[in-house]
This record gives C-alpha cells, sequence and structure tokens, in this order.
C-alpha cells in the first residue's frame, strides 16, 4: 500500500559551522524535496564566508538563524529545534554526505503512525556508501551497541545525522549536550520516554578530513561519557 505523504510537513533543521563550498548546493538539494516546510538553518559563528552566502537565499523556506559564538552543533540544534513549525522535524548536516532524497524514506513510518521517531541507517538497506576510515566505522559500532546496551534499542547506526521526529516529541526534550554528544542524549532521553523508534536504510556519501569533516576523536570519548551519563539520569527519572 502506498502511503500518501503531505506536501509541506517537514520542517529541516540545518547546524551549521565553516560550510562555503557546500552549503549553497545543500540548501538546493534541500529545497528540491517537495516535502519540506522550512529549512532552520543555524550558523553557529561561521567565519569563512558561508554566512555571506546564507545572506543572498532568497528563499521564504529558509530562515538563518546566527549564533553569536561557536557552541558547538548540540548547542545550534536546540535552537532549531525550539523554531521548528512542521509535523516533523528532521536534523540535516550542511554538508554534502547525507541526501535529502531519502527524506521519503523516513518520513513513511511516521505518517503511517508507527513511528515516532525514525533514525536512517547507513549500515542498513543496499544503498551506496563511499568507503572510507575503517577505526571510525569501529568506533560508531562500538558507541552505538554501548548506546544499545543501556537504553535497550535495537539500532545499527546512532550516531546518524539522519533522525526525524514528531514535533512535539522533539520539542518535548530537555537538551543539554552542546557539542556532538548531543547524539547519544537524544537517543537515550528518546529510548526514556518510551517512544516508537523505527530504523530505515539511507545512502551516505561520507566526505575525509580534508574534505571539511570535523568530528575527532575526543568527541568519540565525550559520547562514550554521554551515554552513561543519560543513561543514568533516565533510571533516576523512573525510579
Amino acid at each position: 500500500m502506498t502511503i500518501p505523504i503531505p506536501q509541506k510537513c517537514l520542517s529541516v533543521v540545518m547546524p551549521c559551522f565553516n560550510e562555503l563550498e557546500t552549503i549553497e548546493e545543500c540548501l538546493t538539494n534541500v529545497l528540491l524535496s517537495p516535502w519540506v516546510l522550512e529549512v532552520i538553518v543555524v550558523d553557529d559563528g561561521s567565519k569563512d564566508g558561508t554566512r555571506d552566502v546564507l545572506a543572498k537565499m532568497d528563499d521564504e523556506r529558509v530562515k538563518v538563524h546566527l549564533q553569536p559564538r561557536n557552541a558547538g552543533k548540540g548547542s545550534a540544534l536546540r535552537k532549531g529545534f525550539s523554531l521548528t513549525l512542521g509535523d516533523f522535524v528532521i536534523v540535516q548536516d550542511a554538508d554534502l554526505e547525507y541526501d535529502p532524497r531519502d527524506y521519503e524514506r523516513i518520513l513513511i513510518p511516521l505518517i503511517a503512525g508507527q513511528a515516532d521517531v525514525v533514525f536512517g541507517s547507513r549500515f542498513k538497506g543496499s544503498d551506496a556508501h563511499r568507503v572510507l576510515y575503517f577505526w571510525h566505522s569501529v568506533g560508531n559500532k562500538l558507541l552505538t551497541i554501548s548506546s544499545n546496551m543501556v537504553t535497550n534499542l535495537n539500532l545499527s547506526d546512532m550516531e546518524t545525522c539522519y533522525k526525524c521526529f514528531r514535533r512535539e516529541v522533539i520539542q518535548s526534550i530537555d537538551l543539554k549536550e552542546n557539542r556532538f554528544g548531543i547524539e547519544p542524549e537524544i537517543t537515550a532521553k528518546v529510548a526514556a520516554g518510551g517512544w516508537r523508534v523505527y530504523e530505515v536504510g539511507i545512502s551516505y556519501a561520507g566526505r575525509t578530513y580534508d574534505e571539511g569533516k570535523k568530528i575527532g576523536w575526543k568527541d568519540g570519548v565525550r559520547a562514550f561519557y554521554c551515554i552513561i551519563k543519560y543513561s543514568i539520569v533516565a533510571k533516576k527519572r523512573k525510579s
């Protein structure tokens, strides 16, 4: 059975920091999607000319918020989530690693009323994936397994950018992390809230550090800390 997806039902939250080379193309790709109601771009203190590109965007669906200083992806996401108006909210990085053409498959479980949150997994399905760093994949799997152990979820890709929510779900979660620890924090708090979580396969065109990749080993260490921290917080609230 084909499930019709209402047009302009999706708010896209795009945290952005020094993405001059990709921001315009990324926004163009996002705006091609018929499901997009608005794109909330939260520029996190860019110094490379990204803000000049954003200032020239004339599509009324693009809404730009300029952070006064670089505070981290988590900080940018919190601001973006608070500004959304669509029925559903998805995170879109400002690079070209994730393809907005995957929005449709991500939205289907939400539109069907089966899910409250959908994770787009880079490790499920048969879509194209760029082959890059072995140790990154090992670290990702370790983080996902560790998260699954404390949340009792069975995710294959906890660190994915593509997390999509019913708007009332994400706006009800009190998020604290300022940097990349936001990923395990969201996952832990979604699990603690008892929300219905689905996972669908997506494509992935990862980039190298020379191409602008920003996450490093220190962020991985912080992610492990956040997995433990927020699982303990969730258990205390339940007790």
